[in-house]
């Protein structure tokens, strides 16, 4: 009974970290956070679970008419590999954003989402 124990111990803890190894990059944080409403914004700043790989990584904001809204490029913090940067080339206007993002992680893997904030 005992070495039955063990053994099933040990294989949920194998598959527990091997869930862990192949998940997903994940959007922890995003400022303006999802669904606030907030003054204008200077920039995005999206803290994600795994560092991100800025050369395969975009983020792209459409603005209350549906056109996409102008921003520069995607960066990283230079502490933080997991919280990136996107400054809007100019303030946003009052009204519905919508944020769509694809990140590509260090370890390969890739995966996006989206959210929502409105400019008061």
């Amino acid at each position: 009974m005992r070495k039955t124990l063990l053994v099933l111990t040990a294989a949920a803890a194998a598959l527990a970290l091997a869930g862990q190894a192949a998940a997903h990059a994940r959007l922890i944080t995003g400022s303006p956070k999802a669904g606030a409403t907030v003054a204008a914004p200077r920039e995005l700043a999206l803290h994600y679970s795994e560092s991100i790989e800025p050369g395969a990584s975009h983020v792209t904001v459409t603005g209350p008419s549906g056109a996409a809204v102008a921003t520069g490029p995607l960066s990283l913090d230079a502490k933080d590999k997991r919280l990136v940067h996107v400054p809007f080339t100019a303030p946003p206007a009052h009204g519905a954003y919508k944020v769509n993002w694809h990140m590509k992680t260090e370890d390969g893997h890739e995966t996006d989402g989206d959210f929502g904030f409105t400019v008061k």
